[in-house]
């Protein structure tokens, strides 16, 4: 069973950054594609990003490319997500998830963190 808890979420203005870190416990880390998704208020939850056990390969939704990075440290079992460029509708709330490829691009991860707040100011 893996536990997966992240943080690093707030109160931000448009434009302004933020990094989200999610620690991983209870499992083997570096066996899991790890994966970030969010849900706004109002919507339903949707993928953001993803990276591969090796942390070579990455995959974002289109509406963050070029905004956000996804990293993961395998020693420290931690992924973290930096958001740039920050949006009134980037708004929601970030849940990290582990699993496998497959399961993470159909929104079937085998494990899901609580989430963290991230709330853009305009």
């Amino acid at each position: 069973q893996v536990q997966l808890i992240e943080s690093g979420g707030g109160l931000v203005q448009a434009g302004s950054s933020l990094r989200l870190s999610c620690a991983a416990s209870g499992g083997t880390f570096s066996a899991y594609v790890m994966g970030w998704f969010r849900r706004a208020p109002g919507k339903e939850r949707e993928f953001v990003a993803l990276i591969s056990t090796s942390g070579d390969h990455t995959y974002y939704a289109d509406s963050v490319k070029g905004r956000f990075t996804i990293s993961r440290d395998n020693a420290k079992n931690t992924v973290s997500l930096q958001l740039n460029s920050l949006k009134p509708e980037d708004t929601a709330v970030y849940i990290c998830a582990a699993g496998m490829i497959t399961t993470i691009i159909r929104d079937k991860p085998a494990y899901w963190g609580q989430g963290t707040q991230v709330t853009v100011s305009s």
